[in-house]
């Protein structure tokens, strides 16, 4: 992988997975009940986390997928991690597991400051 290639990785998404900014986010998950989900660790989740999120580990394997096949594939789904990175791979996996919009919070939990 070029550096190119690994600063613009965002580019190479596939069109299922949008990329919002903080504002954005914030915007679109406060108009209602919405499906977003924390794909950090209990502990980080349990260090501070956005209000109505469900914390669904992306480490955990079997029990990501199990979690995720109980919700709503064509309903639009709020996702954050950290920083987006684990995001942005676990928005990959839903992807391949059927969900067809799936929305990524850039610079993840830490560029949160409400």
């Amino acid at each position: 992988m070029s550096i190119f290639s690994f600063l613009f990785k965002e580019q190479n998404l596939p069109d299922e997975i949008q990329i919002m900014d903080r504002e954005e986010y914030k915007d679109a998950i406060s108009k209602g009940k919405v499906q977003l989900v924390d794909v950090r660790t209990k502990g980080e989740f349990m260090s501070g986390h956005i209000k109505g999120a469900k914390n669904i580990d992306f480490f955990q394997g079997t029990a990501f997928e199990s979690a995720f096949s109980k919700m709503k594939k064509d309903a639009p789904l709020y996702i954050y991690c950290q920083s987006g990175n684990r995001s942005q791979k676990a928005a990959r996996k839903l992807v391949s597991m059927g969900f067809t919009k799936v929305y990524d919070l850039r610079g993840g939990y830490r560029s949160w400051c409400y």
